[in-house]
């Protein structure tokens, strides 16, 4: 009888520790469900302003307490297809997307919201209006407004001039254009000898300057879609012993155009703030996700107009404190 109770105990010790052990289990399983994840699709990473925004967004949902990947469509839209593919197919929860094209990546933005995952477009626009949840956007046309009345009065109205354009089928592209044109094509003196796209690379922009130079000798300036584009435009100029005879405009506010100003190197640029749209894309996604459901459209934000006289006030993409 002594032996059977020993032997009851001895099983009924190992049972409620089997018992903790599976509880242990459980539990464990459950820690190891993880983070909701988001993904950061961003057009290209060769390119510094595309960088700080993709790292920006991804830094700051992880901030927010979820797991963040980073995805570089290299300017393809093929490629951002593949990755949205990826996603949807992933578990993602929501995604902080700029787009490679303005009317391309409306399917992809689209087959998210089918799928239930919201999407927050950062700084680059699709021609959607209810696709995304939000887009977060540079205020381009008002930011080259600045720049365009600038040039004006650099030049007193009269000058010859190109301009190098980014991605034809990105609408900050023209956004940016147009906002300088109102301006300038209302003085007549102000001529504008070529215009070409560089698909907002500097190499390309590089390759432009040249050509443009090589058509016309009597180039004043040269007014860029971006600053990689403007950096490789001054370095056709430098190359051709015209620095300093032909002014260069850019846009973005990189560091490399920050220091140019600085140097004399190039006249003006346009502040954008990737990091304040990527740091909002991602506070509104997770706003979405705990239930909030009250997004404005489009969310524009301001640029503004950089000069020697004020270079000293910024930084790489922000305002010093």
């Amino acid at each position: 009888m002594k032996n059977n109770f020993l032997a009851l105990l001895l099983a009924a010790v190992v049972f409620f520790a089997l018992c903790l052990g599976l509880s242990s289990c459980r539990g464990g399983k459950k820690k190891a469900k993880g983070k909701d994840k988001i993904a950061v699709v961003i057009s290209t990473l060769n390119n510094p302003w595309f960088v700080v925004l993709g790292e920006t967004a991804k830094e700051k949902a992880i901030e927010l307490g979820y797991d963040a990947v980073l995805f570089d469509s290299q300017n393809n839209p093929s490629k951002e297809t593949e990755h949205f593919d990826n996603i949807l197919s992933s578990g993602y929860k929501a995604i902080l997307f700029n787009p490679t094209d303005a009317n391309g990546s409306v399917v992809n933005v689209k087959a998210a919201k089918k799928a239930g995952i919201p999407v927050f477009c950062m700084d680059r626009e699709i021609n959607d209006s209810e696709a995304a949840v939000s887009q977060i956007l540079s205020d381009n046309f008002s930011g080259c407004v600045a720049l365009g009345q600038y040039f004006v009065k650099k030049f007193n109205g009269k000058g010859n001039y190109v301009e190098i354009l980014g991605l034809v089928g990105d609408n900050n592209t023209w956004n940016r254009s147009k906002g300088f044109h109102s301006v300038v094509d209302n003085f007549p003196q102000l001529v504008m000898l070529a215009q070409q796209t560089a698909d907002f690379d500097q190499n390309k922009a590089m390759e432009v300057m040249e050509s443009m130079m090589q058509a016309h000798s009597n180039i004043d300036a040269v007014f860029c879609g971006n600053d990689a584009m403007a950096m490789g435009a001054y370095q056709a100029i430098l190359a051709a012993g015209k620095a300093g005879r032909i002014l260069v405009f850019g846009f973005d506010g990189s560091q490399d155009a920050i220091n140019a100003i600085k140097e004399g190197k190039m006249e003006a640029t346009g502040m954008q703030f990737p990091k304040t749209m990527a740091r909002s894309a991602a506070e509104f996604a997770d706003r979405y996700l705990k239930g909030d459901r009250n997004f404005q459209k489009k969310v524009p934000v301001a640029v503004e107009l950089v000069t020697p006289e004020n270079v000293h006030k910024y930084g790489a993409f922000e305002k010093l404190e």
